[in-house]
C-alpha cells in the first residue's frame, strides 16, 4: 500500500503542476509551436494530444532528423521502453513496455508486445528489427491494447505506418557510410499513374562489418547485411472507396551474434572445461566461436496486404484488412560464446500466417464507435540441431553428440471487439471497449539424441500431438476531460491477455508441459498539455499493473534416463503475480525559434508478489525475492537541437542527447537455484549513453549532409543475457555497439 500511495502522490503532484501551468498562456510566434502528430492509436484519426492513453509518436521527419535507421534506435526515447536486438539473433527484437515482454525468440513463445505494420500483426519477434524505410510515423502505445488490436498486446503495441502514395510526385534518396565499413543506400519514390491510381516503391541495402572479432581466426561477428524492397499501390476509384495494396520483401544475411561468457563452464558431471576469470574482464568486443560452426544468421521474409476502405455513409465506414506473410530463418547460435562445442545450435524456422480483419467505424456528433472481427491462422515448422561434444566431458570431445528437435505449431485465433466513445459534454468523454478471444494451438514434437561413438545411447522421444484451447474476455474503460483547448486529463482501466502454449525447449517427455495464459490489469491516469502558445508540451502518466501468471522460462537439472548423467531441464512456469507501478513524463520546449529542448523520464517499480518454484526449498518454494527482468527503476533522456540560419537561406542543425538507464536484470533467472545470491553477470549496472549530430541543409531543404555519432563515450554495456546454467553452467551476456559514426547524404524532391 505504501508503494501505491507514493506513486499516487507523485502522479498527483505532477498532474496538479501540469493543470496549473496549462492556464498560463503567453502569446508567441506560432512558428515555434511543437509538432502535433495525428495518430490512429484508437483505430480512428485523432491528435496524439487528444488520445486518452499513454503513447509516444514519431513522425517520419523526426526519425530522419535524428538519423534513426532501425527501430532499436528508439531505445531511450520512450519512457519505460526496452527495445534492443534479441539475444543471439541478428533479426529478433527484445521489446518490453512497463516491465511486460517476452525475450525468447523460440517459435513456441508468443510476443507480449504487439508489432503492427500498416495494421498487420507480426506473430514472431524474429523479423521485427525493422529498418526505417519511407515511414509516415511510428506509434508506441503503452499498456494493454487488446480491445482494438489483433492479439498479444498485453504489454502494449508498436505501430509502423508507411507513407501512402498520392497524386503529388515525391522522391527521396540517401547514401550513408561510417566506421566498421558501414554502407547504406535508400531510395523511395511515389506518384500518380492515373488520376485515380498512385504507386510507391522503396528499396534499401544496408551493410556493416562486425564490431566483434574472433582473436583466433579474425572472423567478424555482430555485423549486418540487409536488402529490403517495398511496393505500394493506392487506388481511389470513387470518392467513397479506397484500396491499398502492399508487397514487401527483406533478406538478412549476417554473421553470428555473439556475446561474452560470464562464468566458468562445466561438463555435465561438474568438471570445469572452460575457466573464466572472476570478476569477468571488461568486454573488449572479442569472442571466439567453435571452429566449423557456420558464421551465419539468415532471415528471409515477405508479405502482402490488401486494405479496402468503403465509406458507406458520411458517418459509417467499413474496412477490410487481408494479409499473408512468410518468414524463414537459419540461425546458428554459439550459446556459450567460446571456441568449445559446449552449446552450439542451428535454429531453422519456416513460418507463415494469414489474417483477416473486418472493421466498422461510426462517427457521429457525440458518439464514435469501432467494432470488428479478427482472424489469424499461423503455421510454424521448426528444425533445431544442438551440438554439445564438450558438454559430455574430456573423454567425449569427439563423440559426435547431436540432439535434434523437430516440431510443428498451428495457431488459430479469432476475436470480436467493440470500442465506443461518447461525448457527455463538450469537455467530458467516456469510452468503453470489450474483446472476446478464442485461440487454439496444435503442437507436435520429436526429440532425438545421437552419439556417433556411443550408438547404444541413441534415443528418440516422440511427444503425442497436444491441443491447447484458451479464451478470454477483456475490457477497457476510460474517461477524459478537456480542461482547456490545450489541456486534457484522463483515467483509464485496461485488461490484457496472452494465451498459453507448450514448452518448446523440452528435452524429455516430462518437460513437454503446457503452460497457461497470462493476464494484466492496468490502471492509468494522465494529462496531456500544451501551453505558452504551443511552445511547451508536457505529458504525464501514472500507472499500476497487476500482471498474473506470466510465462517464465527457467532452468534446472535432472538425470538423463539413458546416460545416467545430469541432464538440463528447461521448464516454463506460470510465475504467480507481478505488481508494477510507475510514472512517465514527456516534455518538449521551444524557448526561441530554432531551439528545441526535450526530455523523457520513466519510473518503474516492479516487484514479484508470487513466484512459486519447488526448487527453492530454502525459501518455502518461492523465488519472489528476485528482480523482474528488463525493468530498470529509471529511464531518462534529455535532448537539445538548435538550427542556425546561414547566409543564402541554408541552415545548420546541431543536436544531441544524453540517455540514462538504471540497474537492470537481464534474465528471469538472476540468482542461482535455491539461493538469493545476486548473479551480477545477469545484471547491467546503471549507465549513460551520449549521441550527437550536425546536419547542413540547403536553402530549398532538398539536399542535406549529416554527421551522426552514437555512444560517443564508448560505453561498454549489456543489452541482454542468456541464462542456461543447467547446460554447462552457461551464462552469456550480449553487448550494445561501441562508438559509431555515420555520414549521410540525402536528396528530396
Amino acid at each position: 500500500m505504501n508503494r501505491m500511495v507514493k506513486c499516487a502522490l507523485m502522479a498527483g503532484a505532477a498532474l496538479s503542476a501540469i493543470s496549473t501551468a496549462a492556464y498560463a498562456q503567453e502569446s508567441q510566434d506560432s512558428a515555434t509551436a511543437v509538432e502535433d502528430i495525428i495518430v490512429t492509436a484508437r483505430r480512428t484519426e485523432e491528435s496524439a494530444q487528444k488520445t486518452p492513453l499513454a503513447l509516444t509518436a514519431f513522425s517520419g521527419q523526426t526519425l530522419e532528423r535524428v538519423g534513426a535507421q532501425q527501430v532499436t534506435d528508439l531505445q531511450g526515447a520512450v519512457p519505460n521502453l526496452n527495445l534492443v536486438q534479441g539475444r543471439g539473433s541478428s533479426n529478433a527484437t527484445n521489446i518490453y513496455i512497463r516491465g511486460v515482454g517476452q525475450p525468447d525468440s523460440l517459435q513456441t513463445f508468443d510476443p507480449a508486445v504487439g508489432v503492427y505494420v500498416d495494421d498487420v500483426y507480426y506473430s514472431r519477434i524474429r523479423g521485427t528489427q525493422f529498418d526505417l524505410l519511407d515511414l509516415e510515423r511510428i506509434e508506441i502505445l503503452r499498456g494493454p491494447q487488446g480491445t482494438l488490436y489483433g492479439k498479444n498486446t498485453i504489454g502494449g503495441a508498436m505501430k509502423l505506418v508507411s507513407r501512402r502514395p498520392g497524386q503529388d510526385f515525391r522522391a527521396r534518396g540517401s547514401v550513408s557510410f561510417g566506421n566498421y565499413d558501414q554502407f547504406e543506400v535508400q531510395a523511395a519514390a511515389s506518384g500518380p499513374v492515373t488520376d485515380k491510381l498512385a504507386l510507391g516503391l522503396s528499396i534499401l541495402h544496408s551493410e556493416r562489418g562486425g564490431y566483434v572479432t574472433d582473436p583466433r581466426t579474425g572472423a567478424e561477428y555482430n555485423d549486418k547485411n540487409t536488402n529490403a524492397l517495398r511496393a505500394s499501390l493506392a487506388y481511389d476509384p470513387a470518392s467513397n472507396f479506397r484500396l491499398d495494396m502492399t508487397v514487401d520483401y527483406a533478406k538478412d544475411d549476417a554473421g553470428l551474434t555473439v556475446g561474452q561468457a560470464q562464468n566458468s563452464l562445466t561438463w555435465l558431471a561438474g568438471g570445469v572445461v572452460y575457466p573464466v576469470q572472476q570478476p569477468v574482464p571488461t568486454y573488449d568486443f572479442k569472442t571466439s566461436t567453435t571452429p566449423g560452426l557456420p558464421n551465419e544468421t539468415r532471415l528471409e521474409t515477405w508479405g502482402t496486404s490488401l486494405r479496402a476502405t468503403w465509406d458507406l455513409s458520411e458517418s459509417l465506414t467499413l474496412k477490410s484488412i487481408t494479409a499473408y506473410r512468410e518468414l524463414n530463418t537459419d540461425d546458428y547460435i554459439d550459446f556459450d560464446a567460446t571456441h568449445l562445442e559446449i552449446a552450439d545450435a542451428l535454429v531453422a524456422v519456416d513460418q507463415n500466417q494469414f489474417s483477416q480483419e473486418l472493421q466498422l467505424t461510426y462517427t457521429g456528433d457525440r458518439l464514435n464507435a469501432v467494432a470488428g472481427v479478427y482472424y489469424l491462422r499461423e503455421n510454424v515448422d521448426s528444425h533445431q540441431e544442438s551440438y554439445n561434444d564438450a558438454l559430455l566431458g574430456p573423454a567425449f570431445l569427439n563423440s559426435g553428440f547431436l540432439r535434434t528437435i523437430d516440431d510443428t505449431l498451428e495457431t488459430t485465433s479469432t476475436a470480436l471487439y467493440a470500442n465506443v466513445t461518447y461525448d457527455v459534454t463538450d469537455k467530458l468523454r467516456v469510452s468503453g471497449g470489450i474483446r472476446y478471444t478464442e485461440e487454439e494451438k496444435d503442437y507436435w514434437r520429436t526429440t532425438s539424441t545421437f552419439y556417433s561413438l556411443l550408438p547404444a545411447f541413441n534415443a528418440t522421444y516422440v511427444f503425442a500431438p497436444s491441443v491447447g484451447k484458451y479464451d478470454d474476455t477483456s475490457i477497457m474503460l476510460s474517461a477524459d476531460y478537456q480542461l482547456t483547448d490545450d489541456a486534457m486529463v484522463y483515467a483509464r482501466y485496461a485488461q490484457g491477455f496472452k494465451s498459453g502454449g507448450f514448452n518448446g525447449r523440452a528435452n524429455s517427455a516430462t518437460e513437454a508441459t503446457e503452460y497457461q495464459p497470462e493476464t494484466a490489469d492496468t490502471f492509468e491516469i494522465g494529462a496531456k498539455t500544451t501551453f505558452m502558445d504551443r511552445r511547451v508540451r508536457l505529458n504525464a502518466a501514472a500507472f499500476m499493473t497487476q500482471y498474473e501468471d506470466f510465462q517464465a522460462r527457467v532452468a534446472g537439472l535432472d538425470t538423463d534416463p539413458v546416460t545416467g548423467l545430469p541432464a538440463p531441464v528447461l521448464s516454463v512456469l506460470n510465475a504467480g503475480q507481478l505488481d508494477i507501478m510507475g510514472f512517465e513524463l514527456e516534455g518538449v520546449f521551444v524557448p526561441v525559434a530554432g531551439l528545441t529542448l526535450d526530455a523523457q523520464v520513466g519510473y518503474l517499480d516492479a516487484e514479484y508478489k508470487e513466484f512459486n518454484d519447488t526448487r527453492f526449498t530454502n525459501f518455502g518454494g518461492s523465488r519472489a525475492f528476485q528482480d523482474p527482468a528488463f525493468s530498470p527503476k529509471w529511464t531518462l533522456r534529455m535532448g537539445a537541437q538548435y538550427e542556425f540560419a546561414l547566409e543564402g537561406g541554408a541552415s545548420l542543425t546541431i543536436g544531441g542527447a544524453a540517455k540514462y538507464r538504471s540497474e537492470m536484470a537481464l534474465a528471469v533467472d538472476n540468482t542461482p537455484a535455491n539461493s538469493n545470491e545476486k548473479l551480477e553477470s545477469m545484471y547491467q549496472d546503471s549507465y549513460w549513453l551520449y549521441d550527437a549530430r550536425i546536419v547542413w541543409s540547403d536553402a530549398s531543404d532538398r539536399y542535406s549532409v549529416g554527421l551522426y555519432g552514437q555512444n560517443l563515450a564508448d560505453e561498454v554495456y549489456k543489452t541482454d543475457a542468456q541464462e542456461f546454467s543447467s547446460i554447462g553452467n552457461i551464462r552469456t551476456a550480449y553487448f550494445g555497439a561501441p562508438r559509431t559514426w555515420m555520414v549521410k547524404l540525402t536528396a528530396k524532391y
